[in-house]
């Protein structure tokens, strides 16, 4: 399959991130064609093109516009989670950086679908960048007439407001997402109910992902059956597959769902030299991992999800040979720790003690029993925390001892570092590789 630029047609452009690029290039065209359709109308399209959502649970997109309820008389809102934190996850703020009108012109016609009046997109604060980036194209639009009031003579109005988040993970769900962004601590809401039906200040709310909304320009201008000539039939579109790991050009190529991975491996220009595939994770720490014997399966949610993984964020990490497995799952444990919220005990308490019996085998001081220990808390995790954080914890441990047992049961007598030394798998070429 070959690569299908739609978001990233004009990334070369050096302007690409102006309104007027953006316009020169066909933009908000689609913003125009779905201001004289009806807001049904504008869903029935999202929901006919099949796109599902971007950020990782592949939710269909048009469906969960739909469950907004109308003529509620209650205020509705738009919320874009831009809150990109999954380790490995390195596409919405490229996305943003260079091409943020595309998330505006999704956000109004998203915004015109639930019939919202306020959009909020909440942006991680550490990147500063991407947020004057974005407030900037905010502030272009506003002035172009495309924000504000009677939006193109339409009657339909909309403020967009950019909020900078103090940056924890766990607002990466969308209702610790809708805490934080209420002025409280970022902690997930007990559901039912759902955003849709009490979400922000207590009202119907549709959070969706920087790229989900991204897409929605383009299928509102070009139709539904363009957008499923690509892809698969349960996995239809074009997504933005960012590779990293050991590879010669890590980089975001955007291609088809059902592009093998083999194939997203070859535009990354293949591992690094001298180096061979150990294992890949598609998308993101927190599903499970893969191994060579899988590089030919076809990204969509379907076919990893038969392989017993997930397609995730669609962010692909490639590691070699000079990885210390058990040093991978330790640091991706750290990081679940330090980012639980706290609020659940399996999470709080899980994570805590994972993480130290982790550490052990890391320095060659493991007991094998221990490994039973381990697997049995991560048990006792998996489907009991109060948000998917828990889940995603549990994760790399059972999904990498199906691989690599023999590894951990190695570090029980050798540390990670002694068999995998640290300086070999840095990214240099004299790496020892």
């Amino acid at each position: 399959m070959a690569l299908t630029p739609v978001l990233t047609a004009h990334w070369d452009d050096p302007k690409s991130f102006e309104i007027e690029s953006y316009k020169k290039h066909g933009g908000y065209v689609a913003l125009k064609k779905a201001l004289k359709m009806t807001p049904d109308e504008v869903i029935g399209v999202v929901k006919d093109s099949g796109l599902r959502g971007r950020g990782g649970a592949g939710f269909p997109t048009g469906m969960k516009w739909s469950f907004v309820p109308q003529n509620d008389g209650n205020p509705h809102y738009l919320v874009v989670n831009a809150d990109e934190s999954e380790p490995g996850a390195c596409k919405d703020i490229p996305l943003m950086l260079a091409n943020p009108h595309s998330l505006i012109e999704g956000i109004i016609i998203a915004s015109y679908a639930i019939r919202a009046n306020h959009a909020f997109i909440y942006i991680r604060g550490e990147v500063p960048h991407a947020i004057r980036r974005v407030m900037n194209a905010v502030e272009q639009a506003v002035a172009d007439g495309l924000l504000g009031k009677n939006i193109q003579g339409s009657g339909f109005d909309l403020n967009i407001v950019v909020h900078a988040g103090a940056g924890a993970y766990i607002c990466g769900e969308e209702t610790a997402l809708l805490d934080s962004l209420e002025g409280r601590r970022g902690q997930p809401r007990l559901k039912p109910p759902f955003p849709a039906v009490a979400g922000l200040y207590a009202s119907p709310t549709v959070v969706n992902n920087v790229e989900t909304l991204a897409s929605v320009p383009s299928i509102v201008l070009n139709g539904a059956d363009w957008f499923k000539s690509m892809g698969t039939e349960k996995s239809p579109g074009f997504k933005l597959f960012a590779v990293s790991g050991h590879v010669n050009r890590p980089g975001i190529f955007e291609a088809a769902l059902g592009t093998p991975m083999s194939e997203l491996l070859d535009y990354a220009g293949g591992m690094r030299k001298g180096s061979k595939l150990k294992f890949w994770i598609p998308g993101g720490s927190s599903v499970p991992m893969l191994t060579p014997d899988h590089i030919d399966i076809p990204m969509t949610y379907e076919d990893l999800s038969a392989a017993g993984t997930m397609l995730g964020t669609g962010t692909p990490m490639m590691f070699d040979q000079t990885t210390s497995v058990v040093k991978a799952v330790t640091r991706w444990l750290e990081f679940y720790k330090h980012e639980s919220c706290g609020k659940c005990t399996p999470c709080r308490e899980g994570t805590f003690w994972i993480t130290g019996v982790l550490e052990k085998f890391e320095h060659g001081k493991g007991k094998e029993e221990e490994l039973a220990l381990i697997d049995d808390v991560c048990g006792q995790i998996a489907g009991r925390s109060f948000c998917a954080l828990g889940d995603a914890a549990a994760t790399p441990f059972p999904s990498a001892m199906k691989y690599f047992a023999d590894e951990f049961r190695e570090a029980t007598r050798i540390s990670a570092d002694a068999s995998f030394p640290p300086a070999a798998t840095t990214i240099f070429d004299k790496a020892g590789v």
